[in-house]
Order: C-alpha cells, then structure tokens, then sequence
C-alpha cells in the first residue's frame, strides 16, 4: 500500500512543535512506542471476547480492521513525512478544514488520551495494591510521580524508558507465538500434534455472519494507540525516515502479532471456553502458557499486564502533552502550555496532563452513577470520528502536497479509492453500531462531545475576534 518516493521535502510542519521542542528520539523509540501503544493489557485481557461471539473467524474480523487501520496509518504516515508536527492529526485537520477542525480533533483526542490514563493507572494499581497489600492509591501515587519525572526530562530519557517498556511485552508475545507453535505441533514433552479439532470443530463461523459483525464490534479498536507514533515523530531526530520506517514496522507487527495470538489460541483452546477475562488467570494467554507447565505462569502474566498498563500511561502522558502544547501554538489553548523547559519540554502541558490524570484515576474510583459511563462511553468512538477526520483530511491534503512537490519519501497508493474506502468502511461501523446495543452508546455520547467542541471552537474564535477589534480601535 506504501511506497519509498525519491523525492526530497521541505518537511515545514504546519505549526511551530519542530522548530522548538527537541529531536531526541530514535526510530527504534517510535517503533516501539507505536507497539507499545497498541500492544496493550486489552489484548491479553479482552481478546477471548471477540473469539467468544464470532469464533475463530474472529481472525477475518482482526484482518478487516487490520486493512483499515493500516489505510489510516499509511494516510497519517504520508502527512506526518511532508510535515511533522506534535500537533499531527489536529495540525492536518485544521490545514484541511480549517480551526474548528483543528481544535476539535485535537482536543477530543486529548481528552480520550486522559480517560484512558486513568483507566490504565487504575488497573495497574489495583494489581500492585494487591500485591503489597497496600490501598490502590499508594502505588498509583508513586507512578504517576515517576512517570512526571521521566515525562518532565529530556525526550530521549521517555523515549529510552518506553523503548524497554514495550520491548518486555513484545518479548513476551514474542515468546507466546514460539511456545504456542511448539504445542500446536506437538513439538513440547509429553504433547502431541493438535490439530484442527479447537479450530474448526464447531464451525469456523459458528455464529455466523452476526457473530462475525459482533466479532468486528469487539476488536474494531484493538489497534488503536499507534496514531501516536506521528505525533512522536515531531521530536525525532529525522522525522520523515522515522516516520517511514516506524509506520511500516509497526503496521506489520501488530498485524502478526495479534493474528498469530489469535490463531495460537483459537488452535489450543475451544471457542466456547473462551471468554473476556477480568483477571490474569482468566486470560487465554494464560491459559494456554499452562499447558506448556510454565511455573508461576499467573504471576508472570500480573507482571506483563501491569507493565503493559504502566507502559500505556506512560505514552499517553507523552502524547496528552504534546497534543496540548501543538493546541496552545495555534491559540486554541492557553499561551502558558507553550512553555517549553531547558530540555525543550512543554513543562505547563505535562502538568495539565498529570493533574487530569489524577482527577481521572480519581473519577473512577469515585464512579458516580452516569458520568463515568458517559465519559468511558465516549472513548470508543472517538477512535472512528479520528481516523474518519485523517482519511477526509488526506483526501483534501494530498492534491495539495503534489502540487506543492512537498510530498515526502513516503507516501501511500490508491488515491482517491483508499481513503474514500476506508470512510465507507468506517461509516459502516458506525452504523453496525447504532443497531448494537451495548456499542450504541458510544455513538450517543461522542456525538454529543464533539458537537459540543465544535461548538467550542466558534464560540472562542468569536470572543478572539472581538478582542481583536477591540485592541484595533484602541490603537
């Protein structure tokens, strides 16, 4: 779908992240990070729900949203290589559409950004409170201070600390497919070839096609996070190869990674013994590990899901921060999240983003009947109205960037068929959506959050312009 083009670009972000925060990350930290992002406690705790309801052709729905999702990144990686900018979507959206595009998107990212911080944190401290035997908010309190620390100092230090983060989970996927591929074929002691029994012993669609679109609802996010190599990519130390070398890599990863987990399990264990798990030793990843007798394999996977919460707070801290810096240089947040330390680091948007993050641990664990679902509810969507916003903004930008010659070395195939396919495909979902019960919600509520930001966005242009007008006729 993508392609190398010899062709050199001026690379001019359209804001000003590049020319003032530092360039301190590396490809390796991009790659890892966008595996980190999207390789996430969801996948080793909410991958046996769309195996439950559309059974093993479960892997047709991961490849439908796998092709999606690689359309958008290959968009998003064309932009971001003619023009790196911390603000990336947001920064496109308001190039294509204009403030009220711009504005919206990236501050309804950032807020599904800071809802699922505090998912993340909460989960992770609940695990370690356990552990020590200790109430929940004192290792949420240590964690959220280390990670202000890390967030707080050079970016090559977060880049350093997330790169080895994500590198334990891949490892331990990594370490799954080889494990789970001895099994299948009975390569272990004291097992024998599998078969095809599990896989296709009551059918590969044993629910048929609505279990295959209950399938699709269930893991149409699963590869949601990795948007957040683009906005990395500002603060890289050449953006347009990390761009193109990151995207690629971590497309291909998490396509083979999720899909390999998937046939792994599906080959071992009965879809109708599979089911979401709340806990580590409900995981399927768990269940399968045991067969293999790896001692302490429960506490091993405790281990895995906190780090992979930590790893995703972290990032998200990252990328909630930048987003917000990139938001204050086009005036669509206040000046002071601007500032920007020694070290090039927006010091006053991480500490936005760290207060929020409080308050959104705190919000959870005080879960007041309504709101939270509202806000949670919120988060599911907001991924769709995102990569519609990248395919429509792409449509508009590419024309653009040919005629400019500031396309990069990057760049996909297909236009206009991809992006237009890939919004019809989108707008599908939306509509499998509305005529699911438990998913429309979701619909409900980021409708009204991103009515209400628009909204927003002309309102604040209104006061902008009569402060204008008013300092022009003092003058």
């Amino acid at each position: 779908m993508t392609t190398a083009k010899p062709q050199t670009s001026n690379h001019s972000p359209p804001d000003t992240s590049k020319d003032v925060l530092s360039s301190g990350l590396k490809t390796r930290h991009l790659t890892m990070m966008g595996l980190g992002s999207a390789i996430g406690a969801g996948l080793f705790l909410g991958t046996g729900v769309g195996i439950r309801v559309a059974g093993p052709s479960v892997i047709l729905a991961y490849l439908i949203a796998g092709i999606v999702v690689m359309a958008i990144m290959s968009m998003l990686g064309e932009m971001a290589t003619a023009r790196p900018a911390a603000g990336s979507f947001s920064a496109y959206s308001r190039a294509a559409f204009g403030n009220w595009a711009g504005f919206s998107t990236g501050w309804i990212y950032w807020f599904m950004l800071i809802m699922v911080l505090g998912a993340e944190m909460t989960g992770a401290a609940a695990l370690m409170g356990a552990w020590f035997g200790v109430a929940p908010w004192i290792p949420a309190l240590v964690c959220v201070i280390l990670f202000a620390i890390i967030n707080f100092a050079k970016v090559s230090g977060f880049g350093e600390f997330e790169f080895w983060f994500s590198f334990i989970k891949v490892a331990v996927i990594v370490g799954f497919l080889i494990i789970g591929i001895l099994l299948i074929f009975g390569l272990l002691p004291g097992h024998t070839f599998v078969g095809t029994e599990n896989f296709i012993g009551g059918g590969f669609m044993p629910n048929g096609l609505p279990g295959l679109a209950s399938g699709l609802l269930a893991v149409a996010f699963a590869f949601g996070g990795i948007e957040i190599v683009t906005i990395a990519a500002a603060e890289s130390e050449d953006p347009a190869r990390s761009i193109r070398s990151a995207t690629r890599s971590v497309i291909w990863r998490i396509a083979i990674f999720y899909i390999g987990s998937i046939l792994v399990i599906s080959f071992m264990l009965p879809y109708s013994a599979i089911d979401g798990a709340n806990t580590a030793a409900e995981s399927p990843f768990t269940q399968v590990l045991a067969m293999a007798n790896i001692p302490g394999v429960v506490g091993l996977m405790e281990i895995v899901i906190v780090i992979s919460l930590l790893s995703a707070f972290n990032a998200q801290l990252y990328a909630s921060s930048r987003l917000c810096y990139s938001l204050a240089t086009t005036g669509d947040a206040p000046k002071m999240f601007a500032r920007i330390s020694r070290d090039n680091v927006p010091v006053n948007a991480v500490i936005l983003s760290i207060i929020f993050a409080f308050a959104s641990v705190g919000l959870q664990w005080w879960n007041p009947t309504g709101l939270l679902d509202f806000l949670l509810n919120a988060v599911g969507g907001i991924l769709v109205v995102i990569w519609i916003i990248i395919a429509a903004s792409y449509l508009k930008l590419h024309p653009q960037l040919v005629a400019d010659g500031t396309l990069g070395s990057f760049y996909m195939r297909g236009y206009p068929w991809v992006p237009i396919a890939a919004i019809l495909a989108l707008v599908g979902l939306v509509i499998m959506m509305l005529f699911d019960e438990g998913s429309r919600s979701q619909v409900t509520s980021v409708t009204i959050l991103f009515l209400a930001l628009v909204a927003l966005s002309f309102i604040i242009k209104g006061i902008r312009k009569n402060r204008h007008t008013v300092s022009n006729t003092a003058n």
